[in-house]
């Protein structure tokens, strides 16, 4: 009887400490006053920042644009992402986890997969790819979510 009292009473110091390091999210909206309105209008953030891990909402991309290819639509999106990221104190590097959505999973994912090396390098996250019916945007073609870590912060040395 002593033994679970020990326990339970360890439990509940560990429920305590754990309670108090945590941190309040932190939400990253649009810097554009357009993105931002749409984004209010519809109760969402460009990013939620929450102990030390950084969500980002999905980010469609296309129709690809006259004169440019799949390819380089595709990088532009990733462009895109990367500038969020830095803003939540995040990189490339720190990507744990890509989702992508595709309208046509065959014709879209041998250039986003290249797009996408172009700024992932291994060692590489967790991918998860899904062929849906349609995206929000009319004549979106995929919509690329992520989740990653924030940039450990390095240690200066003590004098």
């Amino acid at each position: 009887m002593k033994t679970i009292s020990k326990l339970l009473a360890a439990m509940a110091i560990i429920g305590v400490s754990s309670a108090a390091q945590a941190e309040p999210k932190q939400t990253l909206m649009p810097e554009n006053e357009q993105g931002r309105a749409f984004m209010e209008q519809f109760g969402f953030s460009q990013a939620v920042i929450h102990n030390g891990t950084v969500y980002l909402s999905g980010v469609i991309a296309g129709p690809t644009p006259e004169g440019m290819t799949d390819e380089e639509s595709y990088a532009r999106t990733f462009t895109y992402l990367g500038t969020i990221l830095k803003r939540a104190g995040s990189s490339w590097d720190d990507v744990l986890d890509i989702t992508t959505y595709h309208v046509d999973i065959d014709q879209s994912m041998p250039p986003l997969a290249a797009a996408k090396n172009r700024f992932v390098k291994a060692p590489f996250p967790a991918w998860t790819a899904i062929d849906v019916d349609r995206l929000y945007t009319p004549g979106g073609l995929v919509e690329i979510k992520i989740t990653a870590r924030q940039t450990p912060k390095v240690k200066e040395p003590a004098e």
